[in-house]
């Protein structure tokens, strides 16, 4: 008994992971790190990758079929897409008026001679609507592509409630496969401060603080939007709206919050994620829903990224952005969220977008580059936030909240938050 309540936390222990990357990183060659410590940091966002899918499938089409009311799904539905948008809105704005306030590219100096980007294509709104459905639900869930698999899901998942008691032994089926791989991922997340580790030292050896410092004032206010967003945005709904202490809300959603922070990878945080807010109260059938969605198309911290990098650019070269150029801005960031949602590198085909709008250089994308990791870490994280919060303010307005306890699988291989209620 004595032993447990003295066993580090997960949540602990990938500090100590990440401190540790820090230290190492600063002190190793970036071709030491890369052999012999990245394929740690590889290894777990593979072994979290290859959890995705089957979780998601099979939580979906469990709380698609659970819900046997089709308005209840629709209310759902309708108020997790409310909630994006209007989030990703602000996210944009508030990234907008931290850069025109800080000018994070004023008086920078720096020289794009030699710097090409590559020009991208706006996907088409229409056509990327109807890649939704997928041609062949085998072909999606072999290529990881999340918004076909929800859809198929949730088709299949109301197509088998509709079977009614025919239907529950396969129910309970998908049912299992979901306790079976959250079952699976608390397995490897107890690989996680060893990946995080690895990540860590590979990322600081390969950029170190020498690259960080020509644009840390970019990092800055990248970082400052970011934090006000969090408190302006996700905190006030936290504490007003769903009612619960803001300390159990920070300290239920380290872990994924950590996961996304360290690994750039939103996907990478889902399964942690997903279980995190059924543990702080979320209704299963809300999680299943909007944490998956919002891991593909909600992106706060993409539309923070968005405005901030914008006037940064155009500071650098000396152009003034119009009140015009400023809401085109924002409107890209609200439509881009679906406009590039299930597009690899989505971050650069929005933001070159914006770029080609405001008729910014496209070099200043690569002059960004240099830094890009430092600010996907902060990106990234935000993105996972405002999941977790948006899955429990539905689960609150649904009246769902805390009503569904969530059972933990195994006391040895939980992710380590519940030491935090």
């Amino acid at each position: 008994m004595s032993q447990k309540q003295h066993k580090l936390s997960l949540p602990a222990q990938m500090v100590i992971g990440l401190v540790l990357g820090i230290i190492v990183g600063s002190i190793s060659t970036p071709d030491f790190t890369a052999a012999y410590l990245q394929p740690f940091g590889q290894l777990f966002i593979t072994l979290i990758r290859m959890v995705v899918v089957p979780l998601v499938l099979a939580t979906i089409i469990a709380g698609a079929a659970g819900i046997h009311d089709l308005s209840k799904l629709g209310r759902v539905a309708t108020k997790t897409l409310i909630y994006y948008f209007l989030t990703t809105g602000l996210a944009v704005l508030i990234g907008l008026i931290v850069a025109n306030l800080l000018e994070p590219g004023a008086g920078v100096n720096l020289s794009t001679e030699g710097l090409k980007a590559k020009e991208v294509t706006a996907p088409n709104l229409i056509q990327t609507l109807l890649n939704i459905v997928p041609l062949n639900p085998v072909d999606a869930l072999a290529k990881g592509n999340m918004l076909q698999v929800i859809f198929f899901a949730v088709v299949f998942g109301f197509a088998l409630s509709s079977l009614g008691e025919a239907g529950k032994p396969l129910l309970k089926v998908f049912e299992l496969i979901g306790d079976v791989m959250i079952r699976v991922t608390n397995m490897v997340m107890m690989y996680a401060p060893i990946g995080v580790f690895g990540l860590m030292a590979f990322t600081v050896s390969k950029h170190g603080i020498n690259v960080l410092l020509p644009l840390g004032k970019l990092i800055l206010v990248m970082t400052i939007a970011t934090a006000l967003h969090i408190i302006i945005c996700y905190l006030p709904l936290v504490r007003g709206v769903i009612g619960m202490p803001l300390s159990r809300f920070v300290k239920g959603v380290f872990a994924p919050w950590l996961i996304a922070f360290t690994t750039c990878s939103s996907a990478a945080a889902l399964p942690t994620n997903l279980q995190s807010v059924r543990r702080l109260g979320a209704s299963k059938s809300v999680a299943s829903f909007s944490i998956p969605l919002g891991n593909t198309i909600n992106m706060d911290g993409t539309a923070i990224y968005m405005g901030v990098a914008a006037v940064f650019a155009a500071e650098v070269y000396g152009i003034p952005l119009s009140l015009a150029d400023q809401l085109t801005i924002m409107l890209m960031g609200l439509l881009a969220s679906i406009g590039t949602a299930g597009v690899p590198g989505a971050g650069l085909i929005m933001i070159s977008i914006v770029f080609t709008q405001v008729h910014i250089p496209l070099e200043a994308i690569a002059l960004i580059a240099g830094i890009d990791r430092a600010l996907d870490m902060v990106r990234t994280s935000t993105n996972v936030l405002g999941d977790a919060t948006g899955a429990l303010l539905v689960s609150r307005l649904e009246g769902d909240l805390n009503t569904e306890p969530f059972e933990e699988e195994n006391s040895e291989l939980r992710t380590g938050t519940e030491t935090f209620e």
